[in-house]
Formats: structure tokens, sequence, C-alpha cells
């Protein structure tokens, strides 16, 4: 089925499948696709399926609407179309096309007495990289999950909750790096806020994001 992907700064934060006939886009929570910036309106825009083809229609936003560069009100999505809404960019994906993406993971975690979503760790699209025996992971140390490893195998793997505060890790040749990516509420690296430079990171350095505590464990 056709696909969204979400991107800011080269970094793919999020991946959204279109299952209905009507799919919305804004910064508002309640939207089917939330992109968490002053840039975007609460109401943004509307995705719709018509009879197997999608088409994008400008919400009258505030900054406007851009596919491939030029300003739209409504248009025939094609595969391949890139979407601008404010800084971030987002890739239409046709239905019937190949791809390789890896399903979200959820780590649900219940601190107290009271039931609180932990943030997802979402492996984005891009192959693996062979690195031989370069292997890391993020743990997670505090919740219901907490001791759960989830491996760093693509290229980028974002870790938050969407809305709330999100965070992304890029494998480079030569080791991996965090940056912050969206949300009010920046995510800390051994205690220091995480801005969004990339910073380094080092086996054992602990991430905090979204009330939630990780750990990068490299080998």
């Amino acid at each position: 089925m056709p696909k969204m992907i979400v991107s800011i700064d080269e970094v793919v934060i999020k991946e959204v499948q279109l299952t209905k006939d009507r799919t919305t886009l804004g910064r508002r929570p309640y939207n089917d696709i939330v992109i968490d910036n002053l840039a975007v309106s609460g109401e943004h825009a509307v995705l719709l399926m018509i009879g197997g083809e999608v088409f994008l229609e400008d919400l009258n936003s505030t900054n406007g609407t851009y596919i491939n560069g030029k300003a739209v009100k409504k248009q025939q999505l094609q595969n391949g179309d890139g979407i601008e809404v404010g800084k971030y960019k987002i890739k239409f994906v046709g239905d019937g096309v190949a791809d390789n993406f890896d399903k979200t993971m959820v780590v649900r975690a219940r601190p107290a007495a009271v039931a609180q979503s932990a943030p997802a760790v979402a492996p984005a699209s891009g192959d693996s990289i062979g690195m031989g025996a370069f292997h890391a992971a993020i743990k997670v140390l505090s919740g219901a999950a907490s001791g759960r490893e989830v491996p760093l195998t693509k290229v980028v793997t974002t870790i938050g909750k969407p809305g709330v505060a999100v965070a992304a890790i890029t494998r480079r040749q030569h080791g991996f790096v965090v940056h912050h990516v969206e949300g009010a509420g920046n995510p800390t690296l051994n205690g220091s806020p995480i801005g969004s430079e990339p910073i380094s990171l080092k086996n054992g350095d602990l991430v905090e994001l979204a009330g939630t505590q990780m750990q990068f464990v490299q080998t």
C-alpha cells in the first residue's frame, strides 16, 4: 500500500502507511501524521485516496504545501514525489513499490500506577551497513521493558514518541551520533541536553527521552 516517509535534514523520523480514504497531516495531535513544528499548521493538509490514486490537498495552511518545490493546492501524487511542509520533507512511495522498511517496535512502560507509553524505537529506512564486528544497540533501563535491547542495524534509528519528543541515532563509518529531531522536550546525553547538532556516542552513554532512560551499548 502507498506510504509517506517523513524526514528532516535527511534523517528519516517516521513512516506512515496510507490505509484510509482520508489521512490528515498537521501539528495537532489528533492528525494521522503529526509534525510537531510551528511552521506546520494545526490542520495543514489532507491525503485523499480516490480510485487507487492518492491526492494531496492543502487545507489553507499558513506556510503552504509544496510538491517537488512547487506550491500546490491540490495535486495527484506520483511515486517518488517530494512534499515539503515547513522544514520537513515527505517522500511519497506508491502502492506496490518494493521496500525494505521495518515495522515500528513500540516499547511500553508503566511506571507507578499510571500507564504511560515509553519511547518507540523505530529502525528507519536504509540498508544495513556491513561494518564487520562493529555492533551497537540501545538498551532500555527504565519501566517494564527494562533490559530490552534493540540492535542498531540500520543507517538511522529514531527513538521517542512522535509529536512529543524524537531523537535520531545515525550510523556513520566510524561510529554513531545522536541528535534531537522534534518535540519540545530535549533529550539528554549523560545529563546534558542534546541539540540539533549530531553528538558522537560511546559505549555506556546514557540517553534519556520522554521520561525513559536508555543506554548505548557498543561492542
